[in-house]
């Protein structure tokens, strides 16, 4: 089955580098300046495996951190991580609304048949491998419970399409284009 890893799409002109967004700083943890994240990623070592990150007010440049550890909260879906030299309650509530970023360069190795956001935004919709028959342009995909591709079509109206191999049973990424087929009725909602 086809599945997108996410990371959030999310770029910023900063030093020449785009960047994604996988999660949000919601709040200080504890006294010792511990942060809760929650994510906009796939990619649990996003917040566990230590290394450099960069947190952003929005409209700001983003600022190198070094994440030093972090964890997930047991039957949730927040981590708790700690960055370098944040050694206090009033030091990690300073941060809190941040976004966590990682740099477009740090993708993680997919399995076959997974793609990356980023890399299904910007593809053609087509009923058919012929380029005589576009529907629209994938322009952002709605993570839940299902993946639910957004596609703009020509006349601007948005289309929302189930990320299923039954309705998405092709992906051509180098070619720039993805195959569909709806269920009769699903192209005129």
């Amino acid at each position: 089955m086809s599945s997108v890893a996410s990371d959030s799409d999310f770029k910023t002109a900063s030093a020449d580098e785009d960047w994604l967004a996988v999660g949000t700083v919601v709040a200080a943890q504890g006294l010792n300046g511990e942060l809760r994240v929650n994510p906009a990623s796939d990619f649990p070592e996003r917040f566990t495996k230590p290394g450099p990150r960069w947190l952003q007010h929005k409209g700001a440049t983003p600022q190198e951190m070094m994440l030093t550890s972090g964890r997930q909260l047991p039957g949730r879906s927040l981590f708790v991580v700690r960055f370098k030299g944040v050694d206090s309650r009033s030091a990690a509530e300073a941060l809190v609304g941040q976004k966590l970023l990682v740099s477009c360069t740090d993708r993680p190795k997919l399995e076959e048949g997974e793609f990356h956001l980023l890399d299904l935004v910007g593809l053609e919709a087509r009923l058919n491998s012929n380029n005589n028959n576009v529907v629209g342009t994938v322009s952002d995909l709605i993570s839940g419970g299902n993946d639910l591709l957004e596609i703009t079509r020509p006349d601007g109206r948005k289309l929302l399409i189930p990320f299923v191999d039954q309705i998405v049973p092709e992906v051509h990424q180098a070619e720039g284009w993805l195959l569909i087929t709806p269920p009769p009725g699903l192209l005129e909602l």
